[in-house]
């Protein structure tokens, strides 16, 4: 059953909560899927189960929550140290996601929130002291991310 491909619905409701998932009751996407809110909350139940919905994160600005600088380090790691080297990172204060690309050189991408560039100076040697070599850092200045267009294309598709 876990191996059970994503049919349309499922891929209807991970759309939908990809659009808004912190204002999408059950009964909500019930009303826009064609089931029932029970049947929403088992599929969604069962998609977190699989590991599918990995979680529900807000969307921070950061710049107004007092870290006006967000920073990209591209940096490299031995293959091997990778993964723990990941799991550092996200210890530092101010990481806040980790990238493990999947091999060659600059395989970790570290993003990073600070409200000075005194704190930019402490996480760039704190990931020097975790033994990630960084090749550059740039400051972000706009992030957009959008839904899967892939969900909602085979939405469409299935109604055809």
């Amino acid at each position: 059953m876990d191996d059970e491909p994503l049919n349309h619905i499922d891929r209807r409701i991970l759309h939908l909560l990809q659009v808004d998932a912190r204002s999408k009751r059950d009964t909500d996407i019930a009303e826009q899927t064609d089931v029932t809110g029970t049947t929403v909350g088992n599929r969604i139940e069962r998609l977190e189960d699989r590991g599918i919905i990995q979680g529900y994160h807000p969307d921070i600005d950061y710049e107004q929550a007092g870290y006006p600088l967000v920073i990209q380090f591209v940096g490299t790691v031995s293959v091997t140290d990778r993964k723990s080297t990941a799991e550092q990172a996200l210890d530092v204060l101010g990481v806040v996601d980790v990238k493990q690309l999947l091999a060659g050189e600059r395989n970790i991408q570290v993003q990073a929130v600070a409200e000075s560039t005194d704190r930019i100076e402490q996480i760039t040697e704190e990931l020097d002291d975790i033994g990630l070599q960084i090749h550059r850092s740039d400051i972000i200045s706009e992030q957009t991310t959008q839904p899967w267009n892939h969900f909602h294309i085979e939405l469409a598709e299935d109604e055809e």
